[in-house]
């Protein structure tokens, strides 16, 4: 047998962040993690599940619809994961799989939880697998990638992984659900990009060695009460709330990475400067915070009606690359082109 799905999935930026793991191949965490799903930075795959084919194909797509083979550090991941689907799945069907991203991968953009994302929910197209129309069910086939991020990207709007009530501690299924939809509250995001190319260390790596910080365990200690404030900010459409919280967690994610063995560092000169600029920017009058993952880009939470402003300000910053603008999003989606075609 054989049948083809392509699908787009959303990379996410995390509120409350996941950094650290108890079991890492896993994606077992310490802890839940809350995101605001994107709209435009997103992972587009095509993936043909094939009967009579001996191993499974990782192509990259580029814009003009040439296939490449894939890096092999990402090819051997996409066989992992596509190998857990079929292990949970029950079945043996080999994958033809082609993919882009519509922005830089492996930048600290969360290129991870949307390519997994996607290569999750187009596998089960594929297959036809009554998981493909169960949330709780694909957000625990992208989790089975390594990619906890991932499991939050098949759900649009504001999520929470994993669900309350979830087992954290040797759980394999700890699905994310959704706190809210993107209609509940419109927020964008503007990213300014330092860095486009692969950052130096790994989030997975990052991961790995978050738990030798001395700061780890304090950050551990603070995390339930941030848990609540967002909750509570999400719910009530609290962007005052919200804001400190956000910047609170990306500086102490970045503080875990700096004091880790060995240290991680992820900014840049133009980092502090950005970083800076969104400062001023709240002291202008304008309602708009900053967060990052694990890399020199920033993200920058803000109104609708500020996104104009605050993408010029950013613009204007010294290394500053160039400017993402986002907004809250709904999710993945099927879409019609097929990335195999002609392959």
């Amino acid at each position: 047998m054989s049948g083809r799905a392509t699908v787009s999935a959303p990379a996410n930026i995390a509120f409350v962040k996941y950094w650290g793991a108890r079991d890492l191949a896993r994606a077992i965490p310490y802890h839940p993690s809350i995101s605001m799903t994107l709209e435009t930075c997103r992972s587009l795959t095509t993936v043909e599940a094939r009967s009579d084919l001996e191993h499974d194909q990782v192509w990259r797509a580029d814009d003009d619809g040439t296939l490449s083979a894939a890096p092999e550090s990402f090819a051997a991941r996409a066989v992992r994961h596509l190998d857990a689907i079929r292990a949970r799945s029950g079945r043996r069907e080999r994958f033809r799989v082609a993919t882009r991203n519509s922005f830089p991968a492996a930048a600290g953009l969360a290129s991870s939880a949307s390519g997994f994302a996607a290569l999750a929910v187009a596998a089960a197209r594929a297959l036809g697998l009554p998981a493909a129309t169960d949330p709780r069910e694909l957000s625990v086939l992208a989790r089975l990638s390594g990619s906890g991020s991932a499991s939050r990207s098949v759900l649009g709007g504001y999520v929470e992984w994993p669900a309350p009530g979830a087992e954290t501690g040797e759980s394999e299924e700890a699905p994310a659900w959704q706190l809210a939809p993107a209609s509940h509250w419109e927020l964008s995001c503007v990213v300014a990009l330092l860095e486009t190319g692969p950052k130096d260390v790994s989030s997975l790596d990052g991961h790995r060695r978050a738990p030798t910080s001395p700061h780890f365990a304090r950050r551990l200690e603070r995390v339930p009460e941030r848990l609540e404030a967002v909750r509570r900010a999400i719910r009530e459409r609290d962007l005052e709330t919200l804001g400190p919280v956000l910047e609170t967690e990306a500086i102490e994610l970045h503080a875990v990475a700096m004091t880790s063995v060995p240290p991680i560092f992820y900014w840049r000169p133009a980092t502090l400067a950005v970083l800076a600029r969104v400062r001023e920017l709240r002291s202008e009058g304008i309602s708009a915070y900053s967060t990052m993952d694990a890399g020199a880009n920033v993200h920058v939470i803000c109104p609708p009606e500020a996104e104009p402003q605050v993408a010029a300000a950013l613009a204007a910053v010294p290394g500053v690359q160039g400017i993402l603008r986002d907004r809250v999003g709904t999710g993945p989606r099927e879409e019609a082109m097929d990335l195999l075609e002609g392959a």
